[in-house]
């Protein structure tokens, strides 16, 4: 049960993940590590991306995690099948929780997606939308740009505009009214989508999604922490902790004590 959560991405999205865990599960602890030598997921293979998801648990492993998240829906798209047959431990994706979302929410049936190029090619949010309704109609668009500006601060910028605009043109012609942010760097650019999707759309911030998975399946597996003292965030990266604890801490709202090269302890 005292044991930590483990949770893994490509580099610091998946910060936005660890945000809502520490908010919702305040007494866990939570190992983190962002593969930030290789980042970004996006741009590789698949079989590439199952390697280094594989990499990725077996180090959280050493610290004796009771249950592991894919904050990477990049990795969600395309090792969480491999993952979850290979170890024992429960693995959490993130697409799955936003896809059931989109599909409970949405009333018109016309559902977008943004992501990766890796995740809309991976066509898994359509795949698990599909599972729900497959009445739904779902409308999807790779928006790369949108990672580096996050990470560059550029969050109401007039270049990000520019760019989403872009982006969301297509989904906007569409008329989706439920748009799924398929990236765990997106909820840092809800302000500049919403502006751009209008009033009439809903987002889902696969972030809160699979928080509340996650408590399900710790309760269910008796497995939430009794510890009544409030739990510690550790961070491991496998380049540059400056850097990703600088830019983290944008994610984040706070400051972050504790961070460390992964080399160092592999």
């Amino acid at each position: 049960m005292d044991t930590p959560i483990g949770v893994f991405d490509s580099g610091i999205g998946g910060l936005t993940v660890v945000k809502e865990l520490a908010r919702c599960l305040p007494n866990e602890d939570i190992i983190y590590f962002g593969d930030t030598a290789r980042v970004p997921y996006g741009t590789k293979s698949p079989a590439t991306i199952i390697r280094f998801s594989i990499e990725n648990v077996l180090f959280l492993l050493k610290f004796r995690v009771k249950l592991v998240v894919i904050a990477c829906n990049t990795s969600s798209s395309h090792a969480l099948p491999v993952l979850k047959r290979d170890f024992k431990i429960p693995i959490v994706g993130v697409i799955n929780p936003g896809a059931r979302e989109a599909a409970r929410i949405s009333k018109s049936g016309r559902v977008g997606v943004i992501g990766t190029n890796a995740t809309i090619q991976s066509g898994s949010y359509n795949c698990e939308i599909k599972k729900i309704n497959p009445a739904i109609k779902v409308y999807s668009g790779a928006c790369p740009l949108f990672v580096s500006l996050v990470e560059e601060g550029w969050l109401n910028d007039d270049v990000t505009y520019t760019i989403a605009g872009k982006y969301l043109k297509s989904l906007k012609e569409k008329k989706v009214d439920t748009l799924i942010l398929g990236c765990t760097h997106y909820p840092l650019l809800k302000g500049v989508i919403k502006d751009i999707m209008g009033d009439g759309v809903t987002l889902v911030d696969s972030a809160k999604r699979v928080t509340a998975h996650v408590k399900d399946v710790l309760i269910q597996k008796d497995l939430l922490s009794e510890n009544k003292k409030k739990g510690e965030c550790r961070f491991y990266v496998s380049d540059e902790p400056a850097r990703f604890a600088k830019i983290g801490e944008r994610f984040l709202g706070q400051k972050i004590r504790f961070v460390k090269k992964a080399g160092e302890y592999v």
